[in-house]
């Protein structure tokens, strides 16, 4: 389930602010003091920008002289830029005791290629057989890979059997 913020709509502006007097900021940031509604829309109309009311509860309310479009487009585009997260998942590489070093090179590639993308890699070494009878030779291709992506990654989980017949590591991209 995404979640996201709404804009605010909560301004009224230009002819929608009925109380008068209000208390008015220029779009500069410098205050014109409180002065009747119908003179600071015409200030606001004569620079061709908006009056905003921006603090509903203050007595006199504050409003503010601005381009209302440019407030909600950069406003939109602040909410857009927080919800770009990224969420870290867990891909998976898996490798024999029998495979070719050009075989696990390749692997090795596609392990960084998603360590870049900030997702976690699990390395599985899968014995069958007699295999299991060479834990080390999968002790020393893991040992290889984690070498290898060392400029980039962590271990965040160690080389160790899990269960009996698979041997694996976790690796996370290192915090840049």
């Amino acid at each position: 389930m995404k979640r996201t913020q709404t804009i605010d709509t909560s301004h009224r502006l230009n002819d929608q602010i009925r109380i008068t007097p209000v208390r008015v900021v220029s779009h500069t940031g410098e205050m014109l003091g409180i002065i009747p509604t119908a003179d600071a829309q015409q200030v606001a109309y004569d620079e061709g920008l908006d009056l905003v009311e921006v603090a509903p509860n203050e007595r006199p309310p504050v409003c503010r002289i601005m381009d209302y479009g440019k407030f909600k487009y950069e406003q939109k585009k602040r909410l857009a830029k927080n919800s770009k997260q990224h969420h870290v998942q867990l891909k998976e590489i898996r490798v024999r005791p029998k495979t070719g070093d050009h075989d696990i090179d390749f692997k090795v590639k596609r392990a960084r290629t998603f360590l870049q993308g900030r997702d976690k890699v699990k390395v599985n070494i899968i014995f069958r057989g007699r295999e299991l009878a060479h834990k080390d030779r999968g002790m020393e291709i893991l040992n290889g890979i984690i070498e290898n992506l060392d400029d980039i990654a962590k271990v965040e989980k160690f080389p160790s059997m899990e269960g009996r017949n698979q041997m694996s590591a976790i690796l996370a991209p290192r915090a840049s």
